[in-house]
């Protein structure tokens, strides 16, 4: 058996902080695709509906089919040995993507390119529990959170300055694909830098132990507790991934704005939505799980989405591109401080023996629910809205925004169910 570490080493620090530039990084290429969405559109010649099958199912069809056989051989074999597998793949897809001379083809290899997304989402947080002291595994979570926070930001913030860097130069593609092009020269960076982390030996408990290694155990012991945080974070992921997904492109085509201008303001909003709820988190965990134990974290997730529901609807009526981007300001922030609980709560329910397997099914759920946010915004826009896409997004985000609250409540009552049978 294996003692979770009792204090930070300078290799643990360093690893926590690799792994998230790699994930903000492998995250920054789809803040550039959703600026360069009307680019892409006419590129291609393709339909909302098809652009909203892109930002939506692109990420699914093959990086979460793979997500769950590398997170089972990453909970048997070399965790690092996974992580430089990643960051060639996502190097790699990047290329394709721009190069691809048609939209089935580049489809692909954006779809190839949720490979590294998927995988490294369990990966991580299979390694921390590892790598950081009990008493700062919330933490290391939210540190690891901004850091992927701030990538993705960062690939809306700099997708103007990217393309108009592209521009410059003398190749005969067009500037988005230029763009793709330069943002892949971070691969080599990185795998040289990956040579400096530590794959830590795995904490093994007495939890661990009585699990004993079946999912299918674990999976029917808690089926209850599971579905419950499959529904809040699952339909959460709907309404914010309708949002984060298309809002760039509904917000050029309302109000007929700069794609680059759009893209500093949403870069600007997803940073300080991302690493600004993350303080405010963790202050309220640890303020009220006192009180309430581990029901602490869907009862804040609920709040959240509460108030998130309401502020969403004002996007229908926005009269201005200011009025908006306050808006979706707003409603990021509020359902950034709930998604932040989400992998502690998960790490909760989970073994250290199943940890990685868990992710990576995790992640393959979520991106189904992540898909239907775009996919139907899109399809709504076509179908229904006659292109106003704004309204479509609306009309996602907001019913699955009270599914999730009713699910976050029917979560808290039954943890703190469990918690007071266990008392007694």
């Amino acid at each position: 058996m294996v003692a979770t570490p009792e204090k930070w080493t300078l290799q643990g620090l360093f690893t926590v902080a690799f792994l998230g530039i790699v994930a903000g990084v492998q995250m920054s290429d789809m803040g550039l695709q959703a600026i360069s969405l009307s680019a892409i559109q006419k590129t291609f010649e393709v339909s909302d509906a098809t652009l909203g099958a892109l930002q939506g199912l692109a990420g699914v069809l093959v990086g979460s089919a793979l997500a769950i056989p590398l997170a089972r051989f990453a909970d048997r074999y070399s965790r690092k040995g996974v992580l430089l597998c990643l960051i060639v793949a996502s190097t790699a897809m990047m290329v394709l993507s721009a190069i691809a001379p048609n939209f089935p083809l580049f489809f692909i290899g954006r779809s190839a390119a949720g490979i590294t997304e998927f995988a490294m989402v369990p990966l991580v947080y299979s390694m921390i529990p590892d790598l950081a002291p009990e008493r700062h595994r919330v933490i290391a979570n939210l540190s690891f959170a901004a850091l992927m926070a701030a990538g993705a930001s960062g690939g809306f913030f700099f997708a103007g300055s990217l393309l108009s860097t592209a521009e410059l130069i003398p190749w005969s593609i067009e500037p988005w694909r230029r763009a793709f092009l330069l943002l892949s020269c971070a691969g080599l960076p990185l795998l040289l830098l990956c040579t400096l982390t530590v794959n830590p030996p795995r904490h093994m408990d007495a939890t661990t132990r009585t699990v004993d290694g079946s999912l299918r155990s674990f999976l029917q012991q808690r089926w209850q507790a599971i579905g419950l945080f499959v529904g809040i974070a699952g339909f959460l992921v709907v309404a914010v991934q309708a949002i984060n997904q298309l809002i760039a492109l509904a917000l050029e085509r309302k109000f007929n704005a700069i794609p680059g201008d759009i893209g500093q303001a949403m870069g600007f909003i997803i940073l300080m939505s991302a690493v600004g709820c993350l303080p405010v988190a963790g202050l309220l965990d640890r303020l009220l799980a006192r009180r309430f134990g581990l029901a602490v974290r869907p009862m804040l997730m609920g709040a959240c989405i509460l108030i998130a529901a309401p502020v969403a609807l004002l996007l229908a009526t926005a009269e201005t591109l200011d009025h908006a981007v306050v808006v979706v300001g707003v409603v990021l922030f509020v359902t950034s401080t709930a998604n932040a609980l989400v992998p502690t709560m998960l790490q909760d329910l989970t073994p250290a023996s199943l940890r990685a397997r868990s992710f990576a099914i995790w992640s393959f759920v979520v991106s189904v629910f992540g898909a239907a946010g775009p996919l139907l915004a899109g399809i709504f826009s076509e179908w229904v809205f006659d292109g106003h896409l704004l309204n479509a997004i609306v009309a996602v985000a907001v019913p699955t925004l009270i599914v999730s609250a009713f699910c976050a409540l029917r979560s808290f009552l039954h943890t703190r169910q469990e918690q007071n049978t266990s008392t007694a």
